[in-house]
């Protein structure tokens, strides 16, 4: 940790330096300086799962779970002293509220425990800062996140630097989340009123590059990697484990973790109301986790203000070193959980999106530019499945 903080402010050193780095400009053109709000958009969003193997209960038992989300967001821009320097700001308030039957079965005994439902609370604040002579741009990111047992602020530092025709693009952004949770165990294992009082820390660390092309005005493909590293308590404790002599452990995993996921995007237009977007994904971590994404979605232009844009996802995963179902773990074994998002298992993941984008504004509101409503279907192989309901609406 010593070193990572003058690493970052090196980092940010150089690419203020390169953002405001100057060339004489022609300063005759004039350009507004006053604030001006870009866009406005809120996202509401409703969850719902059902399966039999949830991992508080020790692989088995019933995971239904309900979330309901919503979040603004609003970005504005101004432009300096310099025609050619652009400031733009950015907020998102988000709040989650969600149940969860597995939660409560933390405590059987009471009638619903604290964390059967809770509701997150995330905002977050950014910066940026472009040179549009240059084509580069420094952004900033502060973030928070609160809910019962679990408190995370987040920081991210990102830049971006465009070629001369703009068909070439790289980006960069390096993220810290650095997160503070409760120890909670099962009842089962608690020896006194303390042990839920405790609170461990969660460290995430991240570097997010990309390089989009445009190959030709039809087709454009984007390369993007995002290796990771976390450490802490990365083990939920109040997720039971029952070993083969039907001892009764709480979860146990390693302290670290590193993460590394390769991407490829793929997008062809042909013409202007057909669009073929692609997305392939390979993921690989030390705990032992390999998987493969697919997915596929094609926007159809209906009319002119209409589109209609069917999507399919696939997905694939070996199980974790560490995973075992319901009492098959010994207990010469150092590291265990039943949870069965580390366990091997394929997913599929089909739906639809409808946009509305007409020229007077939703219901003739000019303000209200962009309507869209998607539902998507989930279903794991090992029993999981979920339906997933959101509508975004668009201002400027």
């Amino acid at each position: 940790m010593k070193k990572f903080i003058p690493l970052v402010v090196v980092a940010m050193h150089f690419a203020l330096a390169a953002s405001f780095a100057q060339t004489k400009v022609d300063t005759s053109a004039y350009r507004s300086r006053k604030l001006k709000v870009d866009e406005v958009n809120l996202v509401s969003g409703y969850y719902q799962q059902d399966g039999n193997n949830s991992a508080v209960t020790g692989g088995v038992g019933t995971e239904h779970l309900t979330d309901l989300a919503n979040t603004i967001n609003i970005k504005l821009s101004r432009y300096g002293r310099n025609p050619n320097i652009k400031h733009h700001f950015g907020f998102e308030l988000g709040v989650d509220t969600y149940t969860s039957a597995s939660s409560d079965k933390i405590d059987p005994s009471t009638i619903s425990s604290a964390s059967s439902s809770d509701v997150r609370i995330y905002p977050s604040l950014s910066w940026g800062i472009e040179n549009e002579a240059k084509r580069t741009r420094f952004d900033i990111t502060a973030s928070a996140s609160t809910e019962y047992d679990y408190q995370s602020f987040g920081g991210a530092i990102g830049f971006t630097k465009s070629s001369a025709d703009k068909n070439l693009e790289f980006n960069i952004k390096a993220q810290a989340f650095l997160d503070t949770w409760k120890v909670i165990l099962p009842i089962e294992l608690r020896n006194s009123p303390q042990d839920n009082h405790q609170s461990s820390p969660r460290n995430s660390f991240s570097v997010f590059m990309s390089l989009s092309k445009i190959i030709n005005k039809n087709f454009q493909m984007v390369f993007a990697t995002e290796p990771g590293y976390q450490e802490g308590l990365l083990a939920t404790k109040y997720q039971r484990v029952y070993f083969t002599d039907n001892t009764l452990k709480s979860e146990n995993l390693p302290g670290s973790r590193y993460k590394l996921p390769l991407s490829v995007r793929a997008n062809y237009f042909f013409g202007d109301k057909f669009i073929v977007r692609s997305f392939y994904r390979f993921y690989t971590d030390n705990w032992g986790i390999r998987g493969h994404s697919a997915e596929l979605e094609l926007p159809i232009k209906i009319t002119p203000f209409f589109s209609l844009s069917p999507f399919y996802r696939f997905y694939a995963q070996n199980q974790s070193q560490y995973f075992a179902p319901f009492r098959q773990h010994t207990l010469a074994q150092t590291y265990f959980t039943s949870d069965y998002d580390l366990s091997k298992f394929d997913s599929n993941f089909f739906g639809a999106g409808l946009r509305f984008a007409p020229p007077k504004g939703i219901f003739n509101v000019s303000r209200i530019k962009t309507a869209e409503i998607r539902y998507g279907y989930y279903k794991r192989t090992n029993g999981l499945n979920a339906n997933i309901l959101s509508l975004a609406v668009g201002f400027k």
